[in-house]
């Protein structure tokens, strides 16, 4: 059976975490003299800490052994406790009125989706904006993760709750324990995150816009302080900036760490890194080149391809300008790249470079077959053979967003004006993207959306998120048989 008492205490713990991050943006209303903003986050604190106490104190623990299926059970609705607490500053602060908008730009936040129902951006109390921001970089590398990294000593050895959070079907990890890879991701996590910002203090940002679009790069949120985006900076230096760190957002942590250990060759070997560049590079040119025949600058249109293909790719969402007034061609690779996401181990979305790349090897495999039915065809990833489980996961992950996506957008048009907008708004929400085609694109917002259709998104987000077996799981027989 599923461990109630011992994950209610877990959970409570992990509330007391939130209710922390929420300090620094009570401090910033008060430096602002934003007195409201201040009773709004000091009361959330106060209601999540409180409601951590109540869990942890009021339930005792027997059995501190987790199961896989607790992993999974516990990861799903600290997710969904962490969201529904997180709105309590924007409704207790007055940021946002509605509760289900602010559940909605909570749930974006975490699951670093970046949809937003704000209309004016600006007008937003900078305490607001900063937990925005906030709410991505801690859902970036993933709540659990850092639960698992900096609160070792309640004797979890964290593989059930690092599997079911980590994205991607392989988990690379570059250290012996669970424990320690955790805290060498945050580590990494928090080094990029600063170098980021002091890089964009270089450039024309104050020391509030750069911190804010750090949090929200490297977790491949996307959440902006303006409302034009990246746009509002029209600088090459703040935008390939930003194309660097989203590139690095969307590359496997795991590798990442062997780059600045000194092992470069083990990131540039990499089968699924190796795709990844090329899909940049090639989008990239493909898009520059027709942007170029449409009157561009040659400087501009790269730099304008480069940083909307990266964006979009590691579905950071951020934008330079609107992709939907560009030639349809151009768009339609913009469109399949909301399906592709990043690199498994990383803080990007969609179904991941690995996942493309074992079905096409797969693909290849399966025409060797039929040519050779008495051959043994291994499809192999870095040179070694992937075992079948492994492409099973794959297959069954593909085959279920597909499925997913395809009955989501028939529920989602009935909310919407047309199908380029149910559908892309689906595949936004699934791949923790953000902007999406039709009525939603990137210089509009969610804000005209029906409420249930916000609280649909919203659960599609965290599906997308815990990448769809993590959830669907909780609702089968099987789980909860002993």
């Amino acid at each position: 059976m599923i461990n109630f008492r011992f994950i209610t205490s877990i959970i409570g713990r992990l509330l007391w975490l939130e209710g922390a991050f929420m300090l620094p943006c009570a401090a910033l209303a008060v430096c602002q003299g934003d007195w409201r903003s201040v009773a709004g986050f000091l009361g959330a604190f106060l209601l999540t800490v409180a409601a951590g106490a109540v869990m942890v104190r009021a339930v005792k623990v027997d059995d501190r052994v987790l199961s896989k299926r607790d992993g999974y059970f516990i990861v799903t609705f600290t997710w969904l406790v962490f969201t529904l607490f997180g709105a309590l500053p924007y409704l207790l602060g007055g940021a946002i009125a509605s509760p289900v908008d602010a559940l909605f730009e909570t749930m974006s936040g975490f699951t670093t989706t970046g949809s937003t129902i704000l209309e004016d951006v600006e007008a937003m109390p900078r305490a607001a904006l900063l937990w925005r921001s906030l709410t991505q970089w801690l859902g970036g590398i993933g709540i659990i993760v850092l639960f698992i990294a900096i609160l070792p000593g309640l004797g979890i050895e964290g593989r059930d709750l690092y599997v079911a959070e980590v994205t991607g079907p392989t988990h690379d990890k570059f250290s012996a324990t669970f424990t320690s890879t955790a805290r060498h991701m945050w580590m990494l996590y928090i080094a990029l995150t600063g170098v980021q910002c002091a890089l964009l203090l270089l450039g024309d940002m104050d020391w509030f816009d750069a911190l804010c679009h750090s949090l929200a790069t490297m977790s491949s949120g996307g959440y902006s302080t303006r409302q034009a985006s990246v746009a509002a900076w029209d600088s090459a230096y703040i935008q390939y900036v930003f194309i660097f760190f989203m590139l690095l957002a969307g590359t496997n942590f795991g590798l990442l760490n062997a780059l600045f250990l000194g092992r470069p060759r083990r990131l540039f070997r990499d089968n699924e890194f190796r795709m990844y560049l090329f899909i940049i590079l090639a989008a990239s040119l493909i898009i520059a080149a027709g942007l170029f025949y449409a009157g561009t600058r040659p400087d501009r249109a790269f730099r304008d391809a480069l940083f909307q293909v990266v964006s979009i790719l590691t579905s950071t969402g951020f934008s330079t300008g609107d992709y939907l007034s560009w030639p349809p061609l151009l768009g339609a690779i913009i469109f399949f790249l909301f399906f592709i996401g990043g690199c498994a181990g990383s803080t990007s979305g969609g179904m991941k470079c690995i996942r493309f790349y074992l079905l096409f090897k797969n693909s290849l495999a399966e025409m060797k077959r039929i040519i050779h039915p008495h051959a043994v065809i291994v499809v192999k990833y870095n040179g070694k053979g992937i075992h079948p489980g492994v492409m099973s996961n794959v297959m069954g992950f593909f085959v279920l967003f597909m499925i997913i996506f395809g009955i989501a957008s028939l529920l989602m048009a009935y909310f919407t004006n047309d199908i380029e907008t149910a559908c892309s708004t689906v595949l936004s929400a699934m791949s923790n993207t953000g902007p999406a085609f039709g009525d939603i694109g990137p210089l509009s917002n969610h804000a005209g959306l029906h409420d249930v259709a916000k609280l649909f998104l919203a659960l599609l987000m965290l599906v997308g998120r815990l990448e769809i077996f993590t959830v669907l799981v909780l609702f089968s027989k099987a789980f909860w048989k002993r």
